[in-house]
């Protein structure tokens, strides 16, 4: 990263990150530098699900270079455009637990409110890329029916904020959130998902700080980190700042083919994980959502390089492979394979 150019973005508002993230398939080749031939393809894959990608990201990635693994997971591509048997809209089954508009309530003891539709960067392999958020969205009113909704089944203990991303609510409306949730007596916990931390380190504000401060609730926030090269010092800064608030901080990952499905990649990435401060928690595999089929490893492969990690790493550092199965109760663990590396 050029000195200029993390002085330019420590000096812009997360909110300006937000608003203007790169969308245009052209500007986005023309910043990396990227081949001609694979724009036409990017164009026709961004109709369906579009290209966005914020300034500190794209400042991550290394022009020129097509199999920077932090560009493959955002770079639209022609294989989206095509069917593949098994991958479908709702890989999930959320559609079944979607009650009532901005709820998702499928595990016992936890609810998953969708907060905002939007993402700071679109990965390609988003599990939600084609969730009806236009029908979930939490106003005023759908805001009450959440929180009587939660009042009134006390064997919810847990409340997980998601979406899209859930910290691209302002910090206003975040912090009333957390206000409300913290009201209902059998709360324990808030969880926030998120992975606005990540690709714009500087949504870690005072304010955000400050709103998470005043909860009454333990308050767990849970990155998506799939490669090393996406931990600089700014996250690290980010994180460091939430682990100072009393935040308790874990990552998830997803497997993703010919982006970190080598045991030195994620053995890597676990490393980093800890050294600022964040718990490997989850290694999912691919759910198989429509668009995302050239994303897959296959599950025998995942096991053996989970084997792979469990040889070479102490236990706290190896994230549990799952996989999310639609209709189950919990997600499905997948025992590695131990003693052959790959």
């Amino acid at each position: 990263m050029q000195t200029k150019s993390l002085k330019l973005i420590n000096e812009m508002s997360w909110q300006h990150q937000l608003t203007n993230a790169i969308t245009d398939p052209k500007e986005f080749f023309e910043r990396l530098k990227l081949p001609s031939e694979l724009l036409p393809p990017a164009i026709l894959a961004s109709k369906s699900f579009a290209l966005r990608v914020p300034e500190p990201y794209l400042d991550r990635m290394e022009p020129g270079n097509i199999k920077d693994p932090l560009l493959l997971q955002v770079l639209p591509l022609l294989a989206e455009t095509q069917p593949v048997p098994g991958y479908v809209i709702d890989p999930l089954g959320e559609e079944s637990t979607n009650h009532q508009p901005g709820i998702i309530h499928k595990y016992h003891g936890r609810v998953l409110l969708i907060i905002s539709g939007g993402c700071a960067i679109n990965c390609r392999y988003c599990f939600r890329r084609h969730f009806p958020y236009s029908d979930n969205q939490l106003g005023t009113e759908e805001w009450q029916q959440a929180l009587d909704y939660l009042n009134r089944d006390h064997s919810i203990s847990e409340v997980i904020l998601s979406g899209g991303d859930p910290l691209a609510a302002n910090d206003k409306r975040l912090n009333k959130m957390f206000q409300d949730l913290g009201a209902i007596p059998h709360l324990k916990r808030l969880r926030i998902h998120t992975r606005l931390p990540v690709v714009i380190p500087q949504r870690v504000n005072s304010a955000l700080i400050e709103a998470i401060g005043q909860s009454n609730l333990q308050t767990v926030i849970v990155t998506h980190i799939n490669h090393p090269n996406e931990i600089d010092t700014e996250l690290a800064s980010a994180i460091s700042k939430l682990k100072q608030a009393g935040v308790t901080l874990l990552n998830q990952s997803v497997l993703l083919k010919d982006i970190n499905d080598h045991s030195d990649t994620l053995a890597m990435l676990s490393e980093k994980l800890f050294e600022i401060g964040l718990l490997p928690y989850y290694l999912h595999l691919l759910d198989p959502v429509a668009g995302a089929s050239h994303f897959n490893v296959d599950e025998n492969t995942a096991r053996y390089l989970a084997g792979s990690l469990c040889d070479r790493l102490p236990g706290y550092l190896v994230p549990k492979l799952v996989r999310e199965q639609a209709g189950a109760t919990a997600k499905v663990p997948l025992m590695p394979i131990l003693g052959k590396e790959c």
